[in-house]
Formats: C-alpha cells, sequence, structure tokens
C-alpha cells in the first residue's frame, strides 16, 4: 500500500483554534522534519494569510484547499494523509462529511467537538464503516473531554496498581480555572440547547449518562448528577453544576463500556465545580446553577437566542489575545472510592487557558499519538482518548503539552 503523502492535515486551519494549533505543531515540529503536514479548508487565500501569518518558519507549509461541504473535495484530501484533524464546528452542522469519508477511506480522525447528540449519529451511522476500513475515529480531543477522560485513566491506573482493583465511584471537581468559552463551544451549545427544546427525544437522549455507550451497556446505579448548589463531604466545600459535564461524563462511560467495563459494570462518575466553604460557597454555588440553567434557558427561545448571539457570547472564530491564553490555567481533581473504602486523590492541571491554549495543544498532541503511537493492530472504529490513545497520550501532554498528571493522596 502507498505510503499517504502526510502525517496529519489541520483541517479548519483558519479558524480561531486551528490557527492556534497550527502555531503549535509548527513551534513544536517545525516542517521538512519527521513531521510531514498541511493546512486545509476551503478558502485558499485565507489559508495563505494564515500561513504568512506564521513567518519563514512556515514558508514550506503546504496549503490543501477542501470544503465541508463538497464530499469529493474531502475525499481528495483524506486519501492523501494518516490523520485529520478538524476544528471545523458546530459539528452538528458540518462535521459529517468528513467523518464519513474518514472512516470509508481508513484515514484516522480526531477533534474537539462536544456535541453528544452529534457524535452519537456519527457512531451509529458509521461505526460499520470505521471497523471495514480500520479508521480510528475519536471525538472529544480538547479540554472537553481530554482531561476528564484521561485523568480518570489516571486515577483508575494508580488504583489499579496500588489497590489491585478500579475504583467503583470517582468524582471530579473543578478546584480553579482561569480563560474564556471558544465561540465555537459556545456555538455548539447554543445549537444543542435549540435542537432539544424542540425534540423530546433528544432531551431523553441527552438525559441518558450512557448515551454514548455502546447499545444495551447500562448500569443498575444510579449516577450522581450536580444540577445545584450541594455540599461535597470529599471537598468539605459547595459545588455548582459544570457545563461541560453533560459530555464529559459521557465519554468516561463509554470509555469504561468499550473496554469490556474495566472500571466496572457499575461504575459511577459525575463532575461539578468547586464554589467554597461555609455561607459565601453555597451562596456562589446557587448564583453559579442559575446563571448556568439561565444560559440553557435562553438558548431554547428564539428571541432570547437571537440577543445572546448578537449581544453577548463570542462569535465562532472569535477569542482571547495570545497573552491572555498563556495567563489561563485549570486545576481538577479526582477522588476515587474502592469497594473496601480506601481513597485516592489525583489531579490534572494546565498550563494555559482551557478553551483555546490547552485545547489546542492537546488536539496537537492527540493527532500525532495517532499519527505516530497508536497500535496500528487496534481494531477501526469510534473510540475515545483513553481507551485508544492511554498512556501514550499522558506521557506526550506531559512532555509537551504543559499538563500534568499527579497523585495527592491513596490510603
Amino acid at each position: 500500500m502507498m505510503q499517504p503523502e502526510y502525517d496529519i492535515v489541520v483541517f479548519g486551519a483558519t479558524s480561531f483554534v486551528g490557527q492556534i494549533l497550527t502555531r503549535y505543531l509548527l513551534e513544536q515540529y517545525g516542517t521538512g522534519g519527521t513531521l510531514r503536514w498541511a493546512i486545509a479548508g476551503r478558502n485558499e487565500s485565507k489559508l495563505e494569510a494564515t500561513r504568512a501569518d506564521l513567518g519563514n518558519a512556515a514558508a514550506d507549509l503546504p496549503v490543501v484547499v477542501a470544503d465541508a461541504g463538497n464530499e469529493s473535495s474531502l475525499r481528495a484530501m483524506v486519501q492523501r494523509t494518516r490523520v485529520v484533524v478538524s476544528t471545523v464546528g458546530p459539528y452538528a452542522l458540518y462535521g459529517e462529511p468528513l467523518v464519513r469519508v474518514c472512516a470509508q477511506e481508513g484515514t484516522d480522525y480526531c477533534d474537539l467537538t462536544g456535541e453528544v447528540q452529534w457524535i452519537r449519529q456519527m457512531i451509529a451511522r458509521y461505526e460499520d464503516d470505521a471497523r471495514a476500513s480500520g479508521a480510528h475515529i475519536v471525538h472529544c480531543c480538547g479540554f472537553d473531554s481530554i482531561p476528564s477522560d484521561m485523568g480518570v485513566h489516571f486515577l483508575q491506573q494508580q488504583a489499579m496498581a496500588q489497590f489491585g482493583s478500579a475504583c467503583p465511584t470517582v468524582k471530579m471537581r473543578v478546584r480553579a480555572a482561569k480563560g474564556e468559552f471558544s465561540g465555537g463551544t459556545v456555538a455548539s451549545l447554543m445549537n444543542v440547547a435549540k435542537e432539544a427544546a424542540s425534540d423530546p427525544a433528544l432531551r431523553k437522549e441527552l438525559a441518558n449518562p450512557f448515551s454514548l455507550c455502546p447499545y444495551g451497556f447500562k448500569s443498575s446505579r444510579r449516577q450522581p448528577n450536580v444540577k445545584s448548589a450541594e455540599f461535597d463531604p470529599d471537598f468539605g466545600a459547595w459545588t455548582a453544576p459544570f457545563v461541560m459535564a453533560a459530555i464529559n461524563t459521557r465519554i468516561v462511560h463509554r470509555s469504561n463500556a468499550i473496554q469490556d467495563a474495566v472500571y466496572g459494570q457499575e461504575f459511577a462518575y459525575d463532575e461539578a465545580m468547586l464554589t467554597g466553604k461555609g455561607l459565601k460557597g453555597r451562596l456562589q454555588g446557587m448564583a453559579m446553577a442559575a446563571g448556568i440553567g439561565g444560559f440553557l434557558a435562553a438558548s431554547a427561545i428564539a428571541p432570547t437566542r437571537w440577543a445572546l448571539e448578537t449581544f453577548i457570547v463570542p462569535k465562532p472564530g472569535e477569542g482571547p489575545s495570545r497573552q491572555s491564553q498563556e495567563s489561563g490555567f485549570y486545576d481538577l481533581r479526582f477522588v476515587g472510592h474502592a469497594s473496601d473504602g480506601r481513597v485516592i486523590r489525583t489531579k490534572v492541571t494546565g498550563d494555559r487557558d482551557p478553551g483555546y491554549g490547552s485545547t489546542g495543544k492537546m488536539l496537537g498532541e492527540a493527532a500525532m499519538c495517532l499519527a505516530f503511537d497508536a497500535g496500528e493492530d487496534r481494531p477501526g472504529g469510534f473510540w475515545t482518548p483513553s481507551s485508544y490513545l492511554g498512556q501514550k497520550l499522558i506521557d506526550r501532554l506531559q512532555d509537551n503539552a504543559g499538563l500534568r498528571f499527579e497523585v495527592l493522596e491513596n490510603r
């Protein structure tokens, strides 16, 4: 079989996150070396402008023209590369043709979607194609859901080494974070709220924590779900809902399910944000819960959704300055309870803002891991970051992308 021309093609390189990703790959891996890569999108002049903005180091970076709505151009693009990494969202609006051709052509694929309903549709429609062609499709390779999915994977690896078995109960709490939601993430959230408002079946699916698991996989154990201000005795603090939990928990459960319930058939997992101790923490939790609920409610109604899109939320393609990205961070804490009562605590930290700087680096390393590290003996299909990339991705994230995975306590 003839070797593809490229190892990685960045599709959507002119988008805001696409530009961050492209700069990261250039600074980390250069051009003309071990990594053979190209940038791609529908507008050749914008691609050339993006390349020019990167300076002389990018002068020989190849440009590939392909349109998300033109399947023949997408097919020609994926046939030239081993991996496609896509930043073109909302994926529910623009992402399906590329997933389809990758699944059919045997080209590995990763993205940064957080759209549960779309991922479920892609699995249902194209997993048979991916299995037949050998394509490995890995969604959710940004802040949603690499820190959560890889964080649980890391904790469970430590638990199995220390306790001899996985923890049947794990929770993640956002201890601290600084950054902004990307315009693309906000657009995706609002699109989900819009679709759910008019589709009872979708609302039911979005309420199912096992919605991304293979058909028939479920647990009799009720899954915790922080919907309002709640006190968490594990942290001695109040919590509020975490808006990314809706996708992260589904990815973690899929990781467990497609690995033959490696965390246990009755595994429970939830996420929330820590808001502090005492009355102040409780009030902060109540305010955050009300704010999230109000945003989702407003996103579901046409007039208020228009007002949000017009006057308040960032537009897709907009984002903070590079200085703001570099001043951001996040600190996620995990606690696992073993069946015999023992406890393990771990943390995952990132050195950039979650939605932009860190997401760009995580996405880049996921693509590199797909291209160079992942086992080709693993069958094609729809995977998750931890189930397919595992420890090799953790190593890359720690070596190159500013993430740290640490054990705080096990007893």
